[in-house]
């Protein structure tokens, strides 16, 4: 006579779905890939901008790390409804390589409508051409 444990069947609640960014006071990142290469690029300076009264705000200045991301752009805080502009600086990346591009820089402008959702900027990169998109 064999023995068998009997598994409970009473499951446990689910864990709470993870924000997109990890962490509550994460609300904007960013991220560069060259696809050429299919490698991030490290060392894109990115400049976040806010409309306020029809005009740009400098908010922050932040230089891609060795994964190709920055985080933590903003405060939560600070996260309000508004138009917001990442610019890319992308020419020094391309003249370290000794190429030229056609995309000296990309300004990336977007509406923030819900600041409590976390929001996800990637530049999908190469010499003659990019993509965006909102991640996660």
């Amino acid at each position: 006579m064999s023995t068998r444990r009997e598994r409970s069947t009473t499951a446990a609640p689910p864990p709470p779905p993870p924000t997109m960014a990890g962490n509550s006071d994460n609300p904007l990142s960013a991220h560069v890939l060259d696809t050429t290469i299919g490698r991030p690029v490290p060392g894109i300076l990115i400049t976040l901008s806010k409309e306020e009264n029809g005009k740009w705000r400098k908010i922050t200045e932040q230089v891609t790390n060795k994964d190709g991301r920055v985080a933590r752009l903003i405060s939560q805080a600070e996260f309000t409804p508004s138009s917001y502009k990442l610019n890319f600086n992308t020419k020094s990346y391309f003249e370290s390589l000794g190429q030229k591009t056609f995309y000296p820089y990309i300004d990336v402008v977007f509406q923030v409508e819900k600041p409590e959702e976390h929001y996800h900027v990637p530049i999908l990169l190469n010499a003659y051409g990019y993509s965006t998109y909102r991640g996660s």
